[in-house]
This record gives C-alpha cells, structure tokens and sequence, in this order.
C-alpha cells in the first residue's frame, strides 16, 4: 500500500523501461524499501534481449492508476469463523464498536455478513421461542463458562432440547426427555430428570454429588453462573451460521476500481461490505466514509512528461519526481515537485549521474542495462541528441559492467528481425503521440541495421497506420524506420504530402522519403513538426 510507482512511458522503448528499474534501485539502496519500477506497455524485443543479457527481470505490468480499494484505508475487523457462538460475536462487536462483521469459512473465504440487526432480531424471537437444536457442546461450555461433571459422557458433540428453568410446574409440563434443565441447587430435581431422561442438566451455583460424576448420560454441566442469565445467553451459544445473512451479499476485490465502488454503493443501502483479495480471502470491510478521502498512488514519472504519454488515471495519482530528456509538456500537479529535465541524449545518463551525486554504484547487471539503454537511445552515439555526458556516463557504467560498449552496441541493434512480428506489433514498438499546436501526431520508430527489410512491408505498415490514424483521429502519422549502417531514417507516413514537404525540406514520394542523418524522433521529427505549426 506504500509502494511508490516509478515508470516509464506507454510502448516503452529500452531507455523507458531501464529507467525506471535503475531509479528504484538507486533509491531503495538509500535505505527505502517502497520504489517499485513497472511498466504500462509492452517490453520490445530489443529492451528484453538486454535483460536477459545482464538477467534482470522486467518491471511488472500495471494497466492504469486509477485509485482501487487497495488505496482506502478499509476496516480490518477481527476474523471470525462461522462456528464461533453469538455471543462471542456480539461481544467482539460491542468492543470494537462496529455494526457489521463478516463471518469466514475455515479457509478465509466469506461466508456470510453478520449485523447487530441480525442479533438483535434473533435475541427477540428467543423471547417466544424456548428450544434449541444441535446446540455445540464446545459453544455451551464457552458461553456459560461451564465444565462437563460426568467425564464418562461422550454420546453427543451437541445437545438439543426445549430450554426449561427447574420449576415444578415447568417441568411436569414438558417432555422430559427431550429437555434441556436450568436448575439451581435443587438435587432433588436433578435425580428427578436424571430418571425421566433429560437431554442435559445444567447445575448453575449449586452443589454437586459425587454420583454425578460417574453417570455416562444425560450429559451435566456445572456454570458458575445463576439461572437467570443462563436462561439468556444459552441461545446465544448457537453458531453464527444460523443467524447471518448469506444471500445478496456485496462484496469488493481489492482491485476493483474506486469510480465502480461509488456506482455501487449509489443503489444498495448496506453499512458494510466484505472486502476480498485476489483468492477470495476477506481482508476487511468497506464502508461508504473510507471513499471521501482515498490515498491516492504515488507516482516517479521517468522518460517523460506529457500526459498523452503516461498512465491511464494519471490525474487521480500524486506524481512525486519527474525525470526526463524530452521537451516540458502538460502534466500539471496539485503541490510542487522535483522535476530533473536535462538536454542530453538518455534519461539513464541523467540517473547515472543522480548516483555519482549520492555515492551509490550500481551493480554490474544494472550498470551494463544502464549502459544499453543509453547506446540505445543515442543510436550507438550517432544520433545528433547525444551529448559528451551521454558518452562519459555510458563509459563509466561499461566499466563497472565489465563488457565494452562496442559489444552492447552490436547486441542491441542485430537484434531487429521484421519477420517475427506482426506489421501492428512493429508499428507499436516504440509509439508515441504528440499534441502540437492543435495537431495530433503519432510518431513511431524502428531502430535497425537493415531498413530494407523493413521497407519491403510497408504496404502492411500503412495499413496499420490507417486504422490507427482513424480510431486515434491524428492529423498525422509517422514511422520512422532508423537505419544505424545508414545514418539516416526512412519516414513512411499519412498525412499531408505538404507539411511533410515544408517540415523537412523533402519532396515525398509514395508515403515516403528518406531523411539522411535524422536519427532521433525527439530532436529532429518534433522540432520540425513545432516550428512549422508554431
């Protein structure tokens, strides 16, 4: 429930997904325990192929942020099973000043919900209603602090019985032998239902005979006791189970989302629900005032900054750091926050050198991810967004790795194979959108060795493209297709032929050109695209 969220950004290339593993990393060896990296997209080939070379394991997937009810802070009230008596129950809910407990099977599962109405109903029926079957032997006991006198007494694990207080015109009233007798210290009385059969004699404050002791039946209790409240509360030593509701129950998985807890709640009138985990074990329950103020998720943003890019519910998270290389976009907080926004090729060389300024080293495996990540997202030093710091940092971490950078290099990149994937899956690889100036961009990239195999699908490409620009209504849409060995980058594109042609100096032809030495989406698609819409 403390866990604070560090992420990168949706399709999440190498450098997305590595930061956020190495921020939380840099931040729970300070002594913090609660940084935990995910992802909110897919990891591509390229980021999974680097860590499986330095066997790291990938972030765990979240789908959005939006405020669950493992946010709130629900009640845990005390966990009972539905054998325990009434009474033990109606005490614990007195002591702990609640209305309403769930009553669990033996395995934690629910078994039914239990409110002080359902006492209070059954303690008034008792006043017109004077047997009770199958009544727990174990419950009895507990109930009127009582012990078993005869030992030899074994018939029965329950006793059942019409409740009759020893008075003589009581008794030669009812049936003997189907009887359960509440006398005080009357020893005359008590042989008397010893010979007519009772089902259970219960001696409260009284004196007891030795011969009592070695009778294997019926079976004798001695409470200290008195009649009158024995008279009451033996009722109360029935199980729950007779007495709770279990149908129409609502209930809540600590998963489900506060925004469908609310619509619930709107149409049923229950002052307390069960609340479940993922295998159906109560936790706790809920009620309608642990909704006005929720905790909401904390949030370290890494490798971007623009909402379009983020996490579904972002605007019901508290977004605590920001860390990033891209231009400042949109995302607003409620308080003041530390954002670190440097101009430089990576976001990992801006984490590499938050560790030198902590006094941290990474370890070898997140030292050489760290590295890959920064080769990646500078295009092997090519692309024209990296900086001498990237290279220094990159250099530093190959160091502490022990591997040369050449090597990643050539690991990261011969790793592209357009065959293995669908034209939708490689469109999607690394996508980002854009808003600019009115305008809806969606702008993907494909880094490679070998674009020519990936030109040869781009009738596949733009039928991909078509479907997306539609369902995303975008004014344009881009792939970019980053050829290492080239130095340059095909565009295939839908869209306007004349803002392609104004925005880089280009004359297209068929959905296409070719832009030699554009290696980043960042510094050299963006900018342009800005400068003519600005």
């Amino acid at each position: 429930m403390n866990d604070i969220y560090v992420t990168g950004h949706r399709n999440p290339d190498t450098d997305a997904i590595v930061a956020s593993i190495a921020y939380a990393n840099l931040r729970n060896s300070l002594g913090g325990r609660e940084y935990k990296a995910v992802r909110i997209g897919a990891v591509n080939d390229e980021t999974r192929r680097i860590l499986d070379r330095f066997e790291v394991k990938e972030p765990p997937f979240i789908k959005n942020m939006k405020t669950q009810v493992s946010d709130l802070d629900y009640d845990q009230p005390p966990e009972l099973t539905s054998s325990v008596p009434i009474n033990l129950a109606w005490n614990t809910m007195r002591s702990n000043e609640i209305a309403s407990l769930p009553i669990l099977n033996d395995d934690g599962t629910l078994f039914g919900v239990l409110s002080a109405g359902d006492i209070a109903t059954f303690d008034m029926q008792t006043v017109y209603s004077a047997r009770v079957d199958e009544l727990p032997l174990f419950n009895l006991l507990s109930v009127i602090e009582g012990r078993v006198v005869n030992e030899l007494y074994n018939t029965a694990n329950s006793v059942s019985g019409d409740v009759v207080i020893a008075l003589p015109s009581a008794y030669e009233s009812t049936q003997a032998n189907d009887c359960i007798l509440i006398c005080g210290n009357q020893p005359e009385m008590v042989e008397h239902a010893i010979e007519l059969g009772a089902n259970c004699i219960i001696l409260c404050q009284a004196e007891l005979r030795p011969e009592w002791a070695e009778l294997e039946s019926p079976c004798i209790i001695s409470t200290p006791l008195d009649c009158r409240v024995v008279a009451r509360v033996i009722y109360q030593a029935q199980p729950v189970r007779t007495i709770c509701n279990t149908n129409g129950i609502i209930c809540f998985h600590l998963s489900d989302y506060l925004d469908d807890v609310r619509e619930v709640l709107l149409k049923s009138r229950f002052r307390a629900y069960p609340v479940l985990d993922g295998e159906d074990h109560v936790v706790g329950t809920l009620s309608r005032y642990h909704l006005l103020r929720p905790r909401r998720k904390r949030v370290v943003l890494v490798d971007h900054n623009e909402a379009a890019q983020s996490v579904a519910g972002l605007e019901q998270v508290d977004i605590l750091e920001i860390i990033d290389h891209h231009r400042l976009a949109d995302i607003q907080t409620v308080q003041p926050i530390s954002v670190r926004n440097e101009p430089v090729g990576s976001t990992n060389t801006i984490i590499t050198s938050m560790y030198q300024e902590l006094g941290v080293i990474p370890s070898p495996k997140i030292a050489g991810i760290m590295a890959a990540a920064i080769l990646s997202d500078t295009v092997m030093f090519k692309s024209p967004t990296c900086t001498k710091k990237d290279i220094a940092m990159a250099e530093r971490l190959s160091k502490i790795a022990g591997v040369s950078l050449d090597e990643i290099g050539k690991y990261l990149f011969s790793a592209s194979n357009a065959n293995e994937k669908t034209a939708e899956e490689l469109v999607k690889t690394d996508y980002k959108l854009f808003h600019i100036s009115g305008q809806n961009i969606g702008v993907g990239q494909i880094t490679c060795t070998d674009s020519s195999v990936f030109m040869s699908r781009k009738a596949e490409f733009l039928e991909v493209m078509k479907r997306l620009r539609k369902e995303q209504e975008l004014d344009i849409i881009i792939l970019m297709l980053t050829d290492v060995l080239l130095e340059g980058s095909f565009l295939i594109y839908l869209g306007n032929d004349d803002v392609i042609a104004q925005a880089f100096s280009a004359t297209p032809k068929d959905n296409q050109l070719f832009l030699p030495n554009v290696m980043s989406r960042k510094k050299q698609i963006i900018p342009m695209l800005t400068a003519l819409w600005g």
